[in-house]
């Protein structure tokens, strides 16, 4: 790629962890698209038995792997990526306005921060309500559905 060509880009990163019992067997989902809505990768991972809270955090380090990982540089040189999830919880730690007080959860924390320091871009975390984050929760019941 001609970088005098290249134009920074937006991410839009729709993610979504769940467990079937708590904890349970869990999997996560996510949804990468550039600015102008293209769909750069959908994805469903089975991730094994814990918890809710942690199967969300692991959708939002599965993404920021993938982002990582990816060759194209409009990936890598994002100018902002926004990530949305239906969990107040986790979008309120990452945006540090809710105490993180279980040690595996501050693990995950600290996992996140290390991936986000790997990117160029802000990274912003949104909260959206469950009906808005349909394609990641479609992804990660059907990684469920194939392993049980």
């Amino acid at each position: 790629m001609n970088l005098q060509t290249y134009k920074p880009t937006n991410l839009y990163c729709f993610c979504d962890g769940g467990a079937r019992g708590n904890p349970g067997p869990a999997g996560v989902g996510f949804v990468v698209k550039d600015s102008r809505g293209k769909v750069l990768v959908e994805k469903g991972e089975y991730i094994g038995k814990t918890t809710n809270n942690v199967a969300e955090y692991m959708a939002v380090i599965h993404t920021l792997e993938w982002i990582i990982h990816h060759p194209s540089s409009i990936i890598h040189n994002p100018s902002s990526i926004n990530f949305y999830l239906d969990s107040k919880l986790v979008v309120n730690q990452l945006n540090g306005l809710f105490k993180i007080k279980n040690a595996k959860l501050m693990e995950l924390v600290i996992q996140v921060r290390g991936l986000e320091n790997q990117i160029k871009g802000k990274i912003v975390y949104h909260h959206i309500p469950r009906e808005k984050n349909k394609e990641a929760d479609r992804l990660l019941n059907k990684a469920l559905d194939r392993v049980l």
